[in-house]
């Protein structure tokens, strides 16, 4: 039987976090882009620093996956063993 202590979750394997790394890299590289951009950048995207936004919503899109990781983590089933996984 499985207790609550033979209990495994995903870990780095876990999708969401992949995902969450991305976005944060990429909404890390945005924010700092935007942060620069001069004013006849903004001025080619109608006045709205769109790097600058875009980056930020891609942080807090990347902090909300990481919190959702961390507070609901898959778990994995103690009893399936190396073998029958790799017969899939």
């Amino acid at each position: 039987m499985a207790t609550e202590t033979s209990k495994r979750t995903a870990g780095a394997f876990d999708i969401r976090l992949i995902i969450a790394v991305l976005f944060f890299l990429y909404g890390l590289v945005l924010t700092v882009l935007g942060a620069t951009a001069s004013s006849e950048d903004v001025a080619k995207a109608a006045g709205m620093n769109i790097n600058l936004w875009s980056g930020v919503g891609m942080l807090v899109f990347a902090v909300l996956f990481a919190l959702w990781v961390r507070l609901r983590p898959i778990v994995v089933p103690a009893d399936v063993s190396e073998d029958t996984a790799t017969e899939h």
